[in-house]
């Protein structure tokens, strides 16, 4: 039985009631709605086919929406894009008209107000870089870097600067809101920056009486610097390596996977590894060795979860993927069981009972640890020290079984 828990992108190529089925069966654990895209009635429709279709095969399918967040993005360009030359001037402003070869506008207003001249600023996953020059009121004066193609509507990054935008947006209560009223278990905060942005998610959740569970998807420099204090108040971290490795060099990202990795097993809190985990399977029906690795890698470090984006949202091969990420995992669990437990501290006497359950059953050789639980928390508490005894939770509520569908 596989302990890492698969999460699934729900999208075009994955959304039909057959695929839905077919992911299931491969082994989808957690179904991820991702709301930068679609519309509630979209979301609405995925979700009542993935409730009636795990019911159908008797399975506690995890459901998590995942926010836009506050994200920068530049404005409409001509549709064949524009070209940035190296060493070229080109305007970044407040202006929503069409941009040119000369200027484009942006989404945040306030931009200018953050940065100052030195300051890089990266378009579309960090391929094209601009440096500030000057900054004037509402406009920012750059010098193209690395130039390309920019085309409409591309993600923004300012790698190392404190960007004021609010931590929750109007769409995102909007979307967590409806999310909450069609029985969602998880909330994925995007670019979570500090703790008071899970606080102001939690209040949104708590106002509608919901025990929605709080993921803190960790995607800046920001987030890495405060990481500590947002541990505090979320119920879990995502490893957003998409964006993550755009704010931080891309040497970096491995090393901080690992030390966020390392805080949430010491705390016993689910922790995530994203972002083009298999990513050549969109197109290809086999991962590269180096995807393998980084699965496995993931898994050994000591993710709870691992999680498929375009893969099964919109690639080739949806299904495909999930088979491969099932054996990739189940193999290195082989020889990552019983290596866990010496790596954590007692934090308290519910976790040295837990600890003590955990030591038992492996002195006796016993066939499964059963660990009745209203909340889920002891199930946790075991499941943190990574037994090779079988852990089954029992439990009287179906949303406290569906939560822990992300939990190893």
């Amino acid at each position: 039985m596989r302990r890492t828990k698969i999460i699934c992108t729900i999208g075009p190529a994955s959304e039909s009631r057959e695929k839905i089925q077919q992911l299931l069966t491969a082994g989808m654990n957690v179904a991820r709605l991702n709301f930068s895209h679609g519309t509630h009635e979209e979301h609405g429709s995925r979700m009542s086919v993935l409730k009636e279709e795990a019911a159908k095969v008797g399975k506690y399918l995890g459901i998590l929406l995942d926010t836009k967040g506050p994200e920068i993005r530049t404005g409409m360009v001509p549709e064949l894009g524009i070209t940035l030359t190296n060493d070229a001037e080109f305007i970044l402003d407040t202006n929503s008209a069409l941009g040119s070869s000369e200027r484009v506008g942006i989404t945040y207003k306030e931009l200018w107000l953050d940065v100052v001249p030195g300051t890089h600023i990266l378009i579309d996953d960090g391929q094209l870089d601009l440096e500030v020059v000057s900054v004037q009121q509402e406009e920012i004066k750059t010098m193209v870097r690395n130039g390309g193609i920019l085309k409409s509507q591309k993600g923004v990054n300012v790698p190392g600067i404190s960007i004021k935008l609010p931590g929750v947006t109007e769409k995102d209560i909007e979307d967590m809101r409806f999310g909450v009223t069609q029985g969602i278990d998880f909330i994925a905060a995007s670019f979570t920056r500090k703790a008071s942005d899970i606080l102001a998610v939690r209040q949104i959740v708590e106002e509608m009486g919901a025990t929605v569970q709080i993921i803190a998807k960790i995607e800046s420099q920001e987030g890495i610097k405060n990481l500590d204090s947002i541990l505090e108040v979320v119920d879990g971290l995502m490893v957003a390596r998409g964006d993550l490795g755009v704010e931080v060099p891309v040497e970096e990202v491995p090393v901080y996977q690992k030390e966020i990795i390392r805080k949430c097993n010491l705390l016993g809190k689910p922790v995530i590894v994203a972002t083009q985990m298999l990513d050549s399977m969109i197109r290809q029906p086999r991962p590269t060795r180096a995807e393998a690795s980084d699965v496995a890698n993931a898994i050994l470090d000591g993710a709870d979860a691992i999680m498929l984006s375009g893969e099964t949202a919109a690639g080739q091969f949806p299904v495909e993927a999930v088979r491969m990420m099932d054996k990739i995992a189940k193999r290195t669990e082989t020889t990552l069981l019983e290596t866990m437990a010496t790596r954590h501290p007692h934090l308290n006497v519910a976790e040295s009972i837990s600890y003590a359950s955990y030591s038992i059953a492996r002195d006796l050789n016993a066939t499964a640890i059963l660990t009745p639980t209203q909340s889920g928390i002891t199930a946790r508490m075991i499941s943190k020290y990574r037994p090779k005894t079988l852990i089954v939770a029992a439990t009287p509520f179906p949303e406290v079984a569906r939560k822990l569908a992300l939990q190893w």
